[in-house]
């Protein structure tokens, strides 16, 4: 299949690459939420507190956002399946770490070797998919993309909870990373997502050719691009991993009722993401999609803050304010892509990613102490503050373009 601009691609193969990264990205989410469900079980074996394991979830998203501009540049250089089947078999592997650790320090040191492996999937899946697929379809292209990963994110809460609760939570932890070794090998066996190696540049560029890329990746777009992410990726923190004893702690209803609430919104984001796609496909106006996309998710969650929803309504609630920074996501890789030139795209798109890591690593310990100092309530205001600001920078980015 052809990467060459102007010559048409196979439709089939096109779904099959999309398919396959899909696929590559569910697993991304689905380890990053595979343990938060089950970190009541790990806090009791372990004898640690919720900030403890917010400190540990913290080592991942470190692991993760360190390394994911480097792998951006191997991408750029060795093509982004190799790079991306390496990712998910040492992901994998630090998963299983995980479930065999014997001490909490080794816990802590099998999230962070579960991160490295993370960094690679947003460089990798973006070079892929932009080199692989028409532009005309790309905005249906980062849609699935992002679905599957909510998929993952939605998969991953069932998985644990039934598995650690039938076998235990060393043995749910195991199960997970020998899934994730079999993706492995599924993608490195795929010669559809081979892509051209780019020429090494003569020893006398080299050093130009570096001081280019750092010069774009410091510049104000991406910057901006950068900045958007560390804030969604805080209110992400607050949504996905503390909102259930969150929910708990604010409204006294039971665990069940309070995981049926994070299932609501990652379903709701899933839909979302599925209708942001047909939106992204059909606007020119990206900024104003994904600007509105999250004042409207700041309504429901400062709903969600507030304490005085009926129970009835808390899924309604979560499932509703997921939908909404769902359809942001294609219109937002779309931004991204149109600030990088071609042949910069896994390291621009690994740097503004890694502000996902940033966010992610930054959150969890403040809202652990959050929750263990008795106030819930922050753990929602926080998550719109932070939604308020993504919009902020996204309504400026927007206006600068212009």
């Amino acid at each position: 299949m052809s990467s060459v601009p102007g010559i048409a691609r196979p439709l089939g193969a096109e779904f099959k690459v999309i398919g396959l990264v899909g696929v590559a990205h569910l697993m991304s989410h689905f380890f990053a939420l595979a343990v938060p469900p089950v970190f009541y079980l790990l806090k009791q074996d372990f004898g640690v507190s919720y900030a403890a394991m917010g400190f540990a979830t913290t080592m991942f998203y470190v692991g993760s956002g360190l390394l994911q501009t480097p792998a951006g540049f191997l991408v750029d250089r060795l093509g982004g399946k190799a790079v991306l089947a390496a990712g998910i078999a040492l992901e994998s592997c630090g998963i299983m770490l995980v479930g065999l650790a014997p001490s909490y320090a080794t816990l802590a040191a099998s999230f962070a070797i579960a991160g490295m492996g993370n960094s690679v999937f947003h460089p990798a899946d973006m070079a892929i998919l932009n080199s692989k697929i028409e532009k005309k379809r790309l905005g249906y292209a980062f849609s699935v993309h992002s679905m599957s990963g909510n998929l993952g994110w939605v998969l991953a809460p069932i998985f644990s909870v039934a598995l650690a609760t039938a076998f235990g939570w060393r043995t749910a932890m195991i199960a997970a990373g020998m899934i994730g070794l079999a993706v492995a090998a599924l993608i490195a066996a795929q010669p559809l997502l081979r892509q051209a190696q780019r020429a090494v540049a003569p020893r006398a560029r080299r050093g130009a050719a570096l001081r280019e890329d750092l010069k774009l990746l410091i510049s104000a777009q991406v910057l901006s691009c950068f900045s958007f992410f560390v804030f969604t990726s805080v209110s992400s923190t607050a949504m996905q991993t503390f909102s259930i004893p969150a929910i708990v702690s604010l409204y006294g209803v039971p665990l069940a009722a309070a995981a049926a609430t994070l299932t609501g919104y990652l379903a709701g984001a899933a839909a979302g993401t599925l209708a942001g796609g047909f939106m992204a496909a059909r606007t020119s106006r990206h900024d104003a999609v994904a600007a509105g996309g999250i004042a409207l998710a700041i309504l429901f969650v400062l709903l969600l803050a507030s304490g005085t929803l009926p129970a009835a309504l808390l899924v309604a609630t979560t499932a509703l304010a997921g939908f909404c920074l769902g359809a942001v996501n294609p219109s937002r890789d779309i931004i991204v892509r149109e600030v990088t030139p071609e042949h910069a795209r896994g390291k621009v798109y690994g740097f503004v990613y890694s502000g996902l890591d940033l966010g992610s690593s930054i959150a969890p310990p403040v809202i652990g102490w959050l929750i263990d100092t008795g106030r819930p309530r922050m753990v929602f205001a926080v998550g719109a503050s932070a939604l308020l600001m993504s919009a902020t920078i996204m309504f400026l980015l927007g206006r600068r373009r212009a």
